[in-house]
């Protein structure tokens, strides 16, 4: 049954996905807010299709931890290709921090670029904190969340990555509250596997790290919560617990 509903789901997604990225080609003459809207609705139809078709859903906890009003720092565990589709649902036109190649490709690409992504040069360690901070000052002039993914890439539930410190420099040098964010979407969408599992996905918002840490600090106190919270998700569904390490604050 699994198997055979991951086939429908990866058929619609796929093709309903194609369809919507080139009718929606003449939305590039619109104003983004308006563009945002159409793009939203897709993204709504794709977690209903998730909900039918796979009998997967989604729940949050700790929005009331969210600032009301102005820019914040979502720092986001990222286990699946699926909290990517949900971020502009969850949160109001977040500023998403990526590599760049990713708004080279072509369509999707396009779209993030025009939705304001923040795409961030991994080569050099200069140009990386750079083009990073440009993004983000650029986000909170705009008033809009920023999502960084600490680690970097997606990590599957169980393994360890060191937080790399595009977060801290955020934390650092922008003033704004950093909000980790936890979840368990690995045990359901699996980073590069065709089958999806059916059950409810949970996101968890925790308290902001607390302000006036050292950069190093904030790395440590930032992947203690978050590691901590993500493997209370994780194990609730059965997967596994990461092994604790030493943070390593190297990009």
């Amino acid at each position: 049954m699994v198997l055979i509903r991951s086939t429908l789901f990866n058929l619609l997604f796929y093709g309903w996905t194609a369809l919507v990225c080139i009718v929606l080609l003449w939305t590039f003459l619109l104003p983004r807010a308006r563009m945002l809207s159409l793009v939203l609705a897709y993204l709504r139809s794709i977690a209903f299709i998730e909900r039918v078709v796979l009998g997967l859903r989604y729940e949050i906890a700790g929005q009331e931890h969210l600032p009301h009003t102005g820019s914040f720092v979502v720092a986001a565990k990222h286990q699946s290709a699926w909290e990517t589709l949900k971020l502009h649902l969850i949160l109001d036109a977040p500023a998403v921090v990526l590599k760049r190649e990713l708004v080279k490709v072509p369509l999707w690409g396009w779209y993030a670029s025009r939705l304001g992504v923040i795409p961030v040069d991994r080569g050099a360690r200069g140009r990386a904190v750079a083009s990073l901070l440009d993004g983000a000052r650029a986000a909170v002039t705009q008033q809009r969340p920023i999502v960084i993914f600490p680690q970097g890439t997606r990590v599957a539930p169980g393994v360890y990555r060191p937080y790399r410190i595009g977060v801290a420099v955020l934390y650092e040098q922008l003033g704004l509250p950093v909000i980790p964010m936890a979840l368990n979407s690995g045990m359901f969408w699996p980073r590069r596997r065709f089958t999806k599992q059916p059950g409810t996905i949970r996101i968890e918002f925790l308290p902001p790290l607390p302000s006036g840490l050292e950069r190093f600090e904030a790395m440590v106190e930032l992947e203690r919560r978050l590691e901590a919270a993500t493997d209370r998700l994780v194990i609730a569904e059965g997967g596994p617990a990461t092994e604790p390490r030493t943070p390593d604050p190297a990009p």
